[in-house]
């Protein structure tokens, strides 16, 4: 757990830690305990006022939650019970003297590596680059003009059936008609919603309107530009939780973010991609998430809290003067 996860936990009392003279938390073997369990019942799917439930020995709500968990574990099922069958027939081959493939062996990691690789637009320059199309979360960052809003659409444009969702979703009014139009549809986003505002998040026409376009069908991947964009703190986080909650059979999204809140370098799964465009337009590179490697820190620079994002929102720091 991250110390921004234990935080969210005491404020919504799940955890209590002792305090010592310097006021420093401490967290004692329950606590400890507490802490797992917590994490255990979050990675069922549940929110942190059905896990508050459960703690209390409620099981109010909880069909849906497990039926979602089962639902995913079957289709991880059926996906390992592929690659066994594989990797036996790829060892039998091999005690009869045959070497595999390169294929062969890699189709065996949890990912079957699906990419896209496509020429980059100005200011790059042509270059060829080459990005993991099978990742839940993927997040494109980078300073302002960096190009990374021009990668976006070459990637929503170079995935098959993908779509490119503007920051035009927050005026166009198509959340609102779509809702009108289908009870079922709305059903669903009103069930989604349910869940972040139980995990802390803020009712808004901004949210609403993103839980519409991730609960739409059709498109095979998402690419979404600044997905924080008038959501609040508490609304990025339980919003992020809640993407990551479905788990590695997601339709793959693509976040551009400038959030520390979406995306928390200290959290990043083994399933998630972090695409970075650096400032001097040198080629877009996929940065590991752990301290000392290429692009890290300048990820890191690149990433602010919302309530920083809020006070600088606009401001220039500097500009050329005319000539």
């Amino acid at each position: 757990m991250s110390a921004k996860a234990l935080r969210l936990y005491e404020e919504r009392g799940l955890l209590t830690p002792a305090r010592n003279e310097a006021g420093w938390r401490s967290y004692g073997p329950s606590e400890m305990i507490r802490g797992s369990e917590i994490v255990a019942l979050r990675a069922l799917g549940l929110s942190l006022s059905q896990v508050a439930r459960v703690l209390q020995g409620n099981a109010d709500g909880l069909e849906f939650a497990l039926a979602a968990h089962q639902a995913n574990l079957e289709v991880g099922v059926r996906q390992l019970t592929g690659t066994i069958e594989k990797l036996r027939q790829i060892r039998k081959d091999v005690t009869l003297g045959r070497t595999p493939t390169v294929e062969e062996l890699t189709c065996l990691s949890v990912y079957e590596q699906s990419c896209v690789e496509f020429e980059l637009p100005w200011p790059w320059g042509g270059e060829r680059f080459v990005v993991p199309i099978d990742r839940p979360l993927s997040y494109i960052v980078g300073p302002l003009g960096s190009g990374k809003t021009k990668l976006a659409l070459c990637l929503a444009q170079e995935i098959p059936g993908a779509a490119f969702i503007s920051l035009d979703r927050l005026q166009d009014g198509s959340a609102a008609a779509k809702l009108e139009g289908d009870p079922e549809f709305k059903y669903r986003v009103d069930i989604a919603l349910q869940w972040l505002i139980e995990d802390g998040a803020i009712a808004s026409d901004a949210l609403t309107s993103l839980i519409t376009v991730f609960e739409t069908e059709g498109p095979t991947a998402l690419v979404v530009d600044l997905v924080e964009q008038s959501l609040e703190q508490e609304t990025q986080q339980a919003l992020i939780a809640h993407l990551r909650r479905r788990g590695v059979n997601g339709r793959p999204l693509y976040l551009l973010t400038r959030s520390s809140a979406i995306l928390d370098l200290a959290a990043v799964g083994s399933d998630e991609l972090i695409i970075f465009c650096p400032a001097n337009h040198s080629p877009p590179t996929i940065v590991a998430p752990y301290p000392g490697a290429a692009g890290y820190e300048g990820v890191a620079t690149c990433l602010a809290s919302p309530d920083v994002r809020a006070r600088t929102q606009g401001v220039i720091a500097w500009r050329p003067t005319g000539t």
